[in-house]
């Protein structure tokens, strides 16, 4: 999740840096909300991804509907936070990255990051759509959503299949950042990674 400082004119010095102190390059860091929507994304979409796997494979079982209706509900609340992460990023915008980055890595950077975002709209409302076609409908945590759509299996599946599309892609891109943060933090150690980090005793 991008999004710009909550105090951008506030600046602090990584202590990873090898340099001395008077060339160390300031580094600009996302902002509280910006980090605790990040995170709090990173870990559900995790459980999501997990916990899709496993309901399809035990989807013909008894008590399986639990899990469907558990993975509705949570995918409604990854929505609501990628809406309120969009709002927030359309009016925080994140600074540059370090210019010791390379041109082609930043750009990787930001064509990942928007894929991320796209398909973090995409599965959501895919999921929904054809959740919306089937039978069961689309439950919050046990509570019944408006009906709209009148039960279609076939153009269920057809939304279904394209959600499990998306998963493959999002797996792709995710593990494609995770190596670049990895990067950053581990072997570039030019504080890109702790940008989108909780600071010490934060």
């Amino acid at each position: 999740m991008s999004a710009k400082a909550d105090h951008p004119n506030h600046h602090m010095t990584s202590p990873s840096l090898n340099l001395p102190a008077a060339n160390v390059e300031t580094v600009w860091r996302y902002g509280r909300t910006a980090i605790v929507l990040h995170w709090t994304l990173a870990v559900l979409l995790t459980f999501m991804i997990g916990l899709g796997w496993y309901m399809m494979s035990i989807e013909r079982e008894a008590g399986s509907a639990w899990y469907f209706n558990l993975h509705k509900s949570v995918g409604l609340v990854i929505a609501l936070l990628v809406a309120v992460g969009v709002a927030w990023r359309s009016g925080h915008r994140p600074e540059s990255l370090p210019v010791s980055v390379p041109r082609w890595q930043a750009r990787l950077a930001f064509v990942t990051q928007t894929l991320l975002y796209a398909l973090m709209v995409l599965m959501p409302v895919t999921g929904y759509l054809g959740a919306s076609h089937s039978k069961a409908g689309v439950q919050l945590f046990g509570l019944p959503t408006p009906r709209w759509a009148v039960p279609d299996h076939d153009r269920a599946e057809q939304f279904y299949n394209i959600h499990s599309v998306l998963v493959w892609v999002l797996v792709a891109l995710v593990v494609l950042h995770v190596a670049g943060a990895l990067k950053h933090l581990l072997w570039d150690k030019d504080g890109v990674f702790q940008r989108m980090w909780f600071r010490s005793g934060s």
